[in-house]
């Protein structure tokens, strides 16, 4: 990357250090955190290089067979598209931003989407309940703010 003209590098992470994330599966977390930290270790050495490292995580469930598996159809049903998250990292990819923690439709909505432009990533019903993912505070009032037609004015 160091190379590169433009060097990007982006791994999915979580934000919250709340303790109820490693209750159940505390290897799982430690991994996921240790990437978020990682990358930001990662985003300071290499800026002088031009090399940018940013983290990106979903702000829903994301329609995959792993969502399939723990949470059936009716998981499928209440989750987004990956697309979402290509769009998002899209955006973060073509951009100058490096040692950044990211919400996937936080990037899309500051990047001037409408909350009619995130409704063609829903999987289910328009307007039907989205799950929450993992790892991120304040995921349910984000999305009844959005249910609600509202722009929710949070810190990505």
């Amino acid at each position: 990357l160091k190379e590169l003209t433009e060097g990007h590098h982006k791994t999915w992470m979580p934000l919250s250090m709340k303790p109820v994330w490693f209750a159940g599966h505390p290897a799982y977390t430690t991994a996921k955190y240790n990437m978020s930290m990682m990358a930001l270790g990662h985003a300071e050495e290499f800026r002088a290089d031009g090399v940018k490292v940013n983290c990106l995580w979903p702000r829903t469930a994301i329609a995959t067979a792993a969502v399939e598996m723990l949470m059936g159809q009716e998981g499928i049903a209440a989750s987004r598209t990956p697309e979402i998250m290509a769009d998002a990292a899209h955006l973060i990819l073509t951009s100058d931003r490096t040692g950044e923690f990211l919400v996937d439709d936080a990037v899309l909505l500051e990047h001037g989407a409408s909350l009619q432009d995130l409704e063609k990533y829903r999987v289910g019903s328009p307007g039907g309940d989205l799950a929450p993912d993992f790892f991120l505070d304040g995921v349910e009032e984000w999305l009844a703010a959005l249910k609600n037609g509202k722009i929710p004015q949070a810190k990505l």
